[in-house]
């Protein structure tokens, strides 16, 4: 940490920083270029080998254009978004970084201007998606396979196809033409790997009649859709899955979606209104209809970890703040000032009598987020997760996540903790990479140098992160920041 008593410049990055302010994240601000450079290359590892059952792909995709000619983007949403990759091949490392070519970034770089409004962005004349209801996706959130295609997805838009090794991008996935851009559609899709099933949902932010659109895809297309009426037009993020049952955590994070046909962004159209309450919600998976919607306080979610069902109950884990992130992710590169505390609940819920049976909170409240768990177990009873965090939360100055976490739940003190040093930040959702076999695996991550302006892949032993990454991965220059993170273990090589 660096605290200046007097308004300097940092001896690291040139930057002034007014008196008096904590910073416990000197030289973040190289992190957040106006754009990134795509890169292919070869890459090698320090430290110990990677294992030999590390075959594959590793995607990770995130906000990589920050801006264009005189504007800079306020917001870490905002950025056009960029898939990076690892293929693992025969000892061999091969990285690659594509823009993804959305209807944004084509029609902004042809104009050499920017066009579109963004989250957190506005400017005079700045327009809307094709569907005039909402923004032009900068497709900058995630990445998934799916029926042996890469999708890239951001927020409230469809996804974007990708040629799996090259990143090439091929073209909007429409799902056979059965959806538009006036069909909302999250970043945050879950697979059923035993039945080939993708689920995902939208919100359609109507004033008068906010509804929740659930969709159910197989390796034929779109199998249903569901819409279901909510009673607040809430900002959601993301769900979860179990056996049975779709499970969301409705926070009264409201969005005003009229507003944006008056120039505003969604980031001013936001309002937290905790007197209206957060509640539990669960559809039917077979037929996406409404089971219960369950009061569970006026706490917030961003995301969710993993649910399954047991003796009856479902339960269901998250991560709980005591208000929403959004506002903490600007302005760039300043962020997360004043984060709010919160951390993993499991919540067991009885759908019978409608009612939460038990609350149980683990012992680890600094602002983590990008939870993982082995994805073998996605839907089934499992102890332990992954997360990131920052040390300093609960302190006033800009700060990142410096911790990868690792969690188990029949422990309520979190002792495996990696502290990254000085001027190093972690990027991306930590990926579990499991041994055949055995409940044993790698986690990989990201992590970002200020004080060199590179980024390199750090691999940790599952159950031992505090001990440091056994492995190195160091690429030649920068790398945004990134989002949510996959492996492919289908990949075909280089």
């Amino acid at each position: 940490m660096t605290i200046f008593s007097e308004t300097v410049k940092s001896r690291e990055t040139g930057r002034t920083i007014a008196p008096e302010i904590p910073d416990f994240a000197p030289g973040i601000e190289s992190a957040f270029p106006q754009t990134f450079p795509e890169h292919d290359y070869m890459v090698e590892s320090t430290g110990e080998a990677v294992p030999d059952f590390i075959k594959g792909a590793y995607y990770v995709n995130g906000p990589a254009r920050f801006g264009l000619g005189d504007l800079s983007y306020k917001h870490w949403l905002d950025g056009d978004g960029m898939v990076a990759s690892l293929h693992f091949r025969k000892n061999e490392m091969r990285f690659r970084s594509r823009y993804i070519r959305s209807r944004k970034l084509v029609a902004e770089e042809a104009a050499g201007r920017p066009l579109f409004r963004t989250f957190g962005t506005s400017f005079p004349g700045s327009l809307l998606n094709s569907a005039g209801n909402g923004l032009e996706s900068p497709v900058n959130v995630s990445v998934y396979s799916f029926n042996n295609r890469l999708l890239a997805f951001g927020e409230q838009g469809l996804p974007w196809e990708l040629e799996p090794e090259t990143l090439e991008t091929r073209r909007q996935f429409t799902f056979s033409g059965r959806l538009n851009d006036a069909s909302p559609f999250s970043a945050h899709p879950k697979f059923d790997g035993n039945s080939g099933e993708m689920y995902n949902f939208g919100v359609f932010f109507s004033p008068k009649s906010p509804r929740l659109c659930f969709y159910c895809f197989d390796s034929g297309g779109l199998r249903y859709r569901k819409s279901v009426p909510l009673e607040f037009p809430c900002s959601v993020h993301d769900f979860s899955l179990s056996r049975n049952y779709a499970a969301f955590y409705l926070s009264p994070y409201l969005l005003n979606a009229s507003g944006l046909l008056n120039g505003r962004t969604v980031m001013e159209l936001l309002s937290w209104e905790p007197e209206k309450g957060s509640r539990i919600v669960i559809l039917s998976r077979s037929t996406g209809e409404l089971v219960a919607s369950i009061p569970a306080g006026n706490r917030y979610c961003l995301h969710l970890i993993n649910a399954f069902e047991e003796e009856g109950y479902l339960i269901l884990d998250i991560l709980e703040f005591d208000e929403p992130l959004y506002g903490h992710y600007q302005p760039v590169p300043d962020l997360f000032q004043t984060v709010s505390h919160g951390g993993p609940v499991r919540f067991i819920l009885d759908l019978k009598s409608r009612e939460i049976r038990e609350k149980l909170t683990l012992d680890y409240s600094a602002a983590p987020d990008f939870p993982a768990i082995d994805p073998s177990l996605f839907m089934q009873r499992y102890d332990d997760f992954w997360m990131l965090g920052i040390s300093h939360t609960g302190k006033d100055g800009r700060k990142f996540f410096d911790q990868l976490v690792h969690a188990n739940w029949t422990q309520n003190s979190i002792n495996d903790i990696y502290q990254s040093l000085p001027c190093r930040y972690l990027g991306g959702e930590p990926v579990f990479l499991g041994e055949p076999g055995s409940r044993d695996g790698m986690v990989i991550c990201q992590e970002f140098d200020a004080r060199s302006g590179k980024c390199q892949f750090l691999l940790f032993e599952a159950g031992r992160v505090a001990k440091g990454p056994v492995t190195r991965i160091p690429l030649k220059g920068n790398l945004y920041l990134g989002f949510h993170a996959a492996f492919s273990p289908d990949s075909h090589g280089f």
